[in-house]
């Protein structure tokens, strides 16, 4: 994948500027150019990364339990709007054969795939298939929670709403029990 073309996207943050009726050589606006492109470069970044890479480091541990991380602050960008959404992830694995991550990793995999232009379910479902695939657990499950900006500034103009995405794979899949008490857990 090609890496971010600051000069064209300046060019372009120029023109939008123009198309809605401002001075891009307005004091206040001269640099905003530079400062959207080197956002867009920070929030982007994860286009270029696969979340599977934070999974290849594994360690041997004699535990087959729930491994859950709540609460991982994440932001992103609504694919269709171009305007941010942000929320909580929680990622839960139930190791199988003592194959275990560290917890960081959980987060890296969660920030690298939020940092492109996203739809709130596919994060879910990436990050859970990127565990299920690499680590290969009894079983995963990540919910995401999340305001749209989308939703909250314009359209529909409902500050304060937030969406909730599950992905289950494997032993969270089949089993109601189980991810029933998973989910107790993520609320407590």
């Amino acid at each position: 994948m090609a890496e971010v073309n600051r000069a064209q996207i300046e060019e372009a943050v120029r023109l939008i500027l123009e198309a809605v009726g401002e001075d891009p050589n307005r004091e206040g606006l001269l640099d905003t150019p530079k400062r959207v492109a080197k956002m867009y470069e920070e929030v982007f970044s994860g286009l270029n990364k696969d979340p599977k890479e934070y999974f290849e480091t594994v360690f041997g541990e004699d535990y087959e339990e729930l491994v859950l991380v709540k609460d991982i602050p994440f932001y992103s960008m609504c694919e269709h709007h171009l305007v941010p959404f942000f929320g909580h992830a929680h990622v839960a694995y139930f190791p199988k054969n003592g194959k275990v991550t560290g917890l960081s990793k959980l987060a890296r995999a969660v920030e690298t795939v939020a940092r492109r232009p996203q739809l709130q379910e596919r994060i879910t479902s990436e990050v859970a298939d990127a565990i299920m695939d690499t680590l290969e657990p009894h079983g995963v499950m990540v919910v995401v929670e999340a305001e749209h900006m989308c939703m909250a500034m314009r359209g529909v103009k409902k500050p304060g709403s937030k969406t909730v995405t599950t992905a289950a794979r494997g032993k969270y899949a089949d089993d109601v029990h189980a991810r029933s008490e998973l989910l107790q857990l993520i609320k407590a």
